[in-house]
């Protein structure tokens, strides 16, 4: 990966964390990782877990950035999840799947948010 692809999912995760909070969330952690995989956000909204992927675009040359979550990045996600809930002893507790897409074009900054984006996939 190069390092301006680096610098633009860096900026991203930081506009989405900053939107978040102003949307209510509450961020428990940023980079999650372990065996499976990494999620990029963590946060609770009211009792809620959510796991959220964002994803950050400079150009729509293949499309939004939110399609860029295809099924196996949603099971690498799953499994990831999984892993947190076990280790953090949080089975019990409400949990879903969100998108952050972010388009940054020229000077303009569009930032979209897909609650309850997918399903668990563990398959």
């Amino acid at each position: 990966m190069t390092l301006a692809r680096i610098n633009t999912g860096r900026q991203g995760e930081e506009l989405a964390a900053a939107f978040l909070k102003q949307n209510g969330y509450r961020i428990l952690e940023n980079n999650f990782r372990c065996r499976y995989g990494e999620i990029d956000i963590i946060a609770t909204e009211g009792k809620t877990l959510a796991f959220i992927e964002v994803k950050t675009k400079t150009n729509n040359k293949f499309g939004p950035p939110k399609l860029a979550v295809d099924f196996n990045k949603q099971r690498q996600l799953s499994k990831t999840a999984t892993a947190y809930l076990i280790q953090k002893k949080l089975t019990n507790y409400p949990a879903r799947f969100d998108v952050v897409g972010i388009s940054i074009m020229e000077n303009e900054t569009e930032i979209e948010l897909i609650r309850n984006a997918f399903e668990l996939c563990l398959k």
